[in-house]
């Protein structure tokens, strides 16, 4: 398992927003969330949002979720297996991989709409290459020439191959995995 790249994780047991547990009935085994805990996760979300924006304390509450997510996470076996919020069964490391290409990808977004540059790990950047490409072909990413960042914007979509990039990605025989 990667954790030294978790942002946010699951750990055999779903951490919930207020740090509860899914287990015990609110997610049996092949089901999905219920309505009633979603609708108790909107109503955290609405709540949380109508209050007055207050950075320190988010960014308080930020690390404190990382940091038991990443804490509970290590202390799992890697090839243990967690159920996603959707009822699927799933390797804890490659559901924390999920967590690690999500943050990446977002953190793209979130940079691109803040008009700051973005950035990621080189630990992360490898990992979702590894993803993206199948580990025997990661390393063509690395003969592209583009930044974690960049790879992972042309890789998703974001940023539009030209015509010398699409044909590079093809001498290099690059085939994007599909996300959706």
């Amino acid at each position: 398992m990667r954790g030294d790249q978790l942002a946010s994780g699951h750990a055999g047991r779903a951490v919930t927003p207020r740090g509860g547990d899914l287990r015990g009935g609110v997610l049996p085994p092949g089901r999905p969330i219920s309505p009633q805990t979603n609708g108790k996760w909107i109503a955290l979300a609405q709540d949380r949002a109508a209050r007055p924006a207050d950075g320190g304390a988010f960014a308080e509450d930020f690390a404190a979720t990382w940091r038991r997510a990443y804490r509970l996470c290590r202390d799992q076996p890697g090839d243990g297996t967690v159920r996603t919020r959707h009822g699927d069964a799933m390797l804890l490391s490659e559901f924390v991989l999920t967590r690690v290409v999500e943050v990446a990808v977002h953190g793209l977004d979130l940079a691109d709409a803040l008009e700051r540059e973005a950035w990621l790990t080189p630990a992360a950047g490898d990992a979702v290459a590894e993803l993206l490409l199948g580990a025997e072909h990661a390393p063509a990413a690395d003969k592209l020439g583009w930044s974690h960042s960049r790879f992972l914007r042309k890789a998703t979509g974001r940023e539009l191959l030209n015509k010398a990039g699409a044909a590079q990605v093809e001498r290099l025989a690059i085939r994007w995995l599909a996300l959706g």
